[in-house]
């Protein structure tokens, strides 16, 4: 008769999946903002440039680029940390291999 081994959850890598969700909730919050300025940059030409509009475009780019950054970069040291820890010659989860 088989026993059945209850693995404990790996610390990492339930780590890097709460990391993963961080990373994934700042890029969306950064490229909303970069959304917003575009749409921002857009009103203002239309209604040659009223304060709200410029103001909302400068606010909305100045806080994409100090937020999407982080994230980006994290979200590439994570691939990397679990492409290096699969086993040589195992596939992606996408099916391709990455090196």
């Amino acid at each position: 008769m088989e026993r059945v081994v209850a693995r404990e959850p790996d610390p990492v890598v339930e780590r890097r999946a709460r990391i993963g969700r961080a990373v994934t909730i700042a890029k969306r919050v950064g490229y909303l903002l970069l959304v917003g300025a575009i749409a921002g940059f857009v009103a203002a030409v239309i209604t040659d440039f009223p304060g709200w509009a410029v103001t909302l475009t400068v606010v909305a780019l100045v806080g994409a680029c100090v937020i999407l950054p982080v994230p980006i970069v994290i979200g590439y040291g994570l691939r990397a940390a679990e492409r290096d820890e699969r086993p040589a010659g195992q596939l992606g989860s996408d099916g391709g291999d990455r090196r």
